[in-house]
């Protein structure tokens, strides 16, 4: 089942490569298309809240698809997005081809993570999950780095054209690797969204909007801290970024593999790591050595949660994992546009860069209590389904 997977993962690299890149190239984008840089930013705000509007619309509609032919059509229209974007002659094109990119990036991965996890041995599911999501980090650690070099030296219009090509090779591996008879058991619509009064389905994306949005309360001004408060120059920021794309990397994986062993505590475990790492950040910022070691660390906990939680959700909406999975991309989008707007509120209230730290701790608290109430509630009810039950639930025979 590897190359299913790494199929999988080459298309997780292409769209989070297409979503973060334009972070590192807005001064390129506002001076070709002669905006403000503010109206630039507009262009991440737009694909954050095209995912959240998209991922439940592009579940619907795909409900009664065969999983094979919706995840090509899915990374087909990611393809037709960038092509729009490399090609967009001003800036309200440029946007609606965001938009377009943006709404098959919920869906993609909302509903890759169900048929990955359909691939494996039901022991196994978080681990390739978080197999599938090595993508998205590996477009942190590579992708937004040499992709947004490419902008600067060449255009960023160059960018989307590379990611054009990236595409289309996550199409021909999807299409050539991927099996056509991947079990999938549609559900009535309606029924499908009836899965939302699941008190567990709720509660592990609130983890989802919380951990995320501790995450970008700190992570959207990291630039700042570094440079203002532990004094680094600007390319070493940049050597920083790269060690926290490598520590989200490892987490990634290293999250997988506690959720395979011990689900929940190894979740709740997790965000608890997560607030204190950001109580010694606020710390350790302003000292070079301790603080490079901290993102570093911050890094690999942030994202050990993603694999984990994404397996809960899916755990959670037994009859309807895919639209449950794929609105859960959404939680983690809410809660990155939450993030930042958090921590510009609190810079603007009078907080300082070293402060915001103290800011996500409190939020990754808030995850780690929904996380305590979330098993204490499985506790009483006597436990979600095993990974057998969800296998037969959703027509999982390859599980």
């Amino acid at each position: 089942m590897q190359l299913p997977l790494l199929a999988l993962a080459m298309a997780s690299f292409g769209i989070g490569t297409s979503e973060f890149v334009i972070m590192g190239l807005l001064p390129e984008v506002a001076a070709d298309l002669n905006v403000t840089i503010p109206a630039a930013g507009l262009l991440v705000t737009g694909y954050a809240l095209g995912v959240v509007i998209g991922a439940p619309i592009v579940a619907v509609i795909t409900n009664s698809l065969p999983r094979k032919a919706t995840l090509i059509g899915l990374a087909a229209t990611f393809v037709l997005g960038n092509l729009l974007c490399a090609i967009a002659p001003d800036y309200w094109t440029l946007m609606a081809a965001r938009v377009v990119t943006a709404f098959c990036h919920g869906a993609f991965f909302g509903i890759g993570a169900v048929v990955a996890a359909s691939l494996v041995p039901p022991t196994q599911r978080a681990s390739a999950i978080a197999l599938m999501f090595a993508g998205l980090t590996l477009a942190n650690v590579l992708g937004v780095p040499l992709g947004t070099a490419l902008g600067q030296v060449a255009s960023w219009r160059a960018t989307f054209w590379t990611v054009v090509v990236i595409g289309l090779a996550a199409v021909g591996g999807i299409a050539a690797w991927l099996p056509s008879d991947i079990p999938h058991k549609a559900g009535n619509i309606l029924g499908e969204f009836a899965v939302l009064r699941r008190p567990q389905v709720l509660l592990a994306m609130a983890m989802s909007v919380l951990c995320s949005a501790s995450l970008f309360t700190v992570f959207t001004y990291i630039a700042p801290l570094m440079r203002e408060v532990t004094g680094l120059t600007p390319n070493a920021v940049t050597v920083v970024l790269l060690l926290f794309g490598v520590g989200i990397t490892i987490g990634n994986i290293i999250g997988g593999r506690l959720a395979d062993w011990k689900l929940m505590p190894s979740l709740i475990g997790t965000c608890a790591g997560i607030a204190l790492i950001l109580v010694v950040l606020a710390f350790t910022s302003a000292a070079e050595v301790p603080a490079i070691a901290t993102v570093f660390v911050w890094g690999m906990l942030v994202f050990a949660v993603v694999a984990p939680i994404q397996t809960r959700v899916v755990d959670s909406a037994i009859g309807a994992p895919n639209l449950a999975s794929t609105l859960n991309q959404g939680a983690f989008n809410l809660g990155n546009a939450g993030g930042a707007w958090i921590g510009g509120a609190a810079l603007t209230l009078g907080l300082t860069y070293d402060q915001l730290p103290w800011v996500g701790a409190a939020l990754a608290v808030g995850a780690f209590v929904v996380g305590l109430v979330s098993q204490a509630l499985e506790r009483r009810s006597g436990g979600l389904a095993t990974g057998e039950e969800f296998c037969a639930a959703t027509a999982g025979e390859g599980c």
